[in-house]
């Protein structure tokens, strides 16, 4: 349990440089996460293939694995599109919605009870999610995308909690990350009507940004909060997930001095968002040393 608590928020450290990268890179949301998702499924491709893993699985789990990939998919695409719609702390801290969204699609999807801690606790987030929304309403369109962005991210971990018990963790993200990136393809150039680009091919500044979000806070990331959902819930793994606004409006912050452009219900609403993750991970380590 400590290694997987260790693993997870090893992960989302990670994650929180995502949105301060996206903002680097001056490609629109749509290529942004075509690239993103090409390069990761290359470097793990090559990585596995280095370290002589196998990257065959049950064609019975393919399918699923392509659909996974398509909501991670989505899910980047929305959330970058609330990055450049709003900004960078705006974006992290509606991805704190993701707990509320999935102690109630957890439970419906895996068939089990409804935790009445877990849905206060989800409640609590959108009460921080509203605060900010409230009062820094030039944001509305970003926010709208961002909350979009949360309920996209609360269903993978949900599903890919099944298929860790029978697919590798290395394979099951290479599956996913390309079959993300292959029915993106097929709808990127729809989605570009809507959202024009003028910016198709990266310049050698984001090339190395894309290398980064590939290699670390996708590719490895990725394989840490897999691996970590092996011993921990999907519900506690999202709400662990919050702390990546922390981090990532640090950076923000520090980078771009996104703090002057946001006001007092921010403040107010993030500190709603860490309390949640604070109750959560204190609730969690109680239960386990009862049990043992």
């Amino acid at each position: 349990m400590r290694n997987a608590f260790l693993q997870l928020h090893a992960a989302v450290f990670l994650a929180g440089f995502t949105g301060v990268l996206g903002r680097l890179i001056e490609l629109n949301e749509g290529w942004l996460v075509w690239y993103r998702m090409l390069l990761s499924a290359v470097l793990l491709l090559l990585l596995m293939l280095l370290r002589k893993q196998s990257i065959r699985i049950e064609k019975k789990y393919l399918l699923r694995c392509i659909g996974i990939g398509a909501l991670i998919a989505l899910h980047w695409v929305f959330f970058y599109g609330s990055v450049k719609y709003a900004n960078v702390s705006i974006a992290l801290v509606c991805f704190a919605a993701t707990g509320s969204f999935t102690a109630f699609l957890e439970p419906l999807i895996l068939k089990r009870r409804i935790d009445l801690t877990e849905v206060l606790l989800g409640l609590l987030v959108l009460l921080g999610i509203y605060l900010i929304f409230h009062f820094d309403v030039q944001y509305k369109t970003g926010i709208l995308l961002g909350v979009a962005a949360a309920f996209l991210s609360a269903l993978f971990p949900i599903y890919n909690k099944r298929l860790i018990q029978h697919v590798p963790v290395s394979a099951l993200t290479l599956y996913e990350l390309s079959g993300g990136w292959l029915l993106l393809s097929l709808v990127l150039p729809f989605y570009l009507q809507f959202s024009p680009a003028t910016k198709h091919l990266p310049s050698l500044n984001d090339w190395f940004w894309l290398l980064m979000l590939a290699l670390f806070c996708t590719v490895l990331a990725v394989q840490l909060s897999v691996n970590a959902l092996k011993k921990i819930s999907p519900f506690t793994a999202n709400l662990t997930y919050n702390l990546e606004p922390v981090y990532g409006i640090a950076l923000a912050f520090l980078i771009y001095h996104e703090e002057k452009e946001l006001g007092d219900g921010f403040v107010w609403g993030i500190l709603l968002i860490v309390a949640s993750v604070v109750i959560q991970t204190v609730r969690v380590w109680r239960e386990r040393r009862v049990t043992k």
